[in-house]
């Protein structure tokens, strides 16, 4: 599936469960710049790095006017799990599961071996992409990169 946004594309509102079995519904950062950051599954090492690196810089996003969070197709309770192992307590982790990679499929990150692409996706305050980079999965991205993006 190719990827189907581009700078200056709104993307759809959706409702995801995090970690905590809270919902984070993505109209209502409106006025905030929000990373998407896609993982394909946890409990795996560079995807326990990426948002490892996502929660070391929560105050360096709050500072810019940002929310970062991470998304993969991984359920609800394995998020919880999961987050609990890397210490992970400020990052909201979405669980994209149920239906299964919806939003992933809806931007078109949706991989045929059932799992995201790893990506970052920068909406701006009014929810329209501002930055987008799609990653090998074996990558881990270059978080300099990401907070360069979201100072701009």
């Amino acid at each position: 599936m190719a990827v189907s946004l581009a700078a200056g594309k709104r993307v759809k509102d959706f409702t995801l469960k995090d970690q905590n079995g809270q919902d984070f519904t993505l109209s209502a950062f409106k006025g905030k710049k929000v990373l998407l950051s896609f993982h394909p599954l946890a409990w795996t090492s560079i995807c326990a790095k990426q948002m490892q690196a996502l929660e070391k810089n929560v105050k360096v996003f709050e500072k810019a006017g940002a929310v970062a969070v991470g998304l993969s197709v991984d359920s609800v309770p394995c998020k919880t799990a999961w987050a609990k192992s890397l210490k992970i307590r400020k990052t909201r982790l979405l669980a994209d599961f149920w239906p299964h990679g919806k939003v992933a499929a809806s931007l078109g990150l949706f991989r045929k071996e059932g799992f995201s692409e790893r990506a970052n996706i920068l909406l701006d305050e009014k929810g329209k992409v501002a930055w987008i980079k799609v990653y090998p999965v074996r990558e881990l991205p270059d978080i300099r990169e990401v907070l360069a993006a979201v100072k701009k």
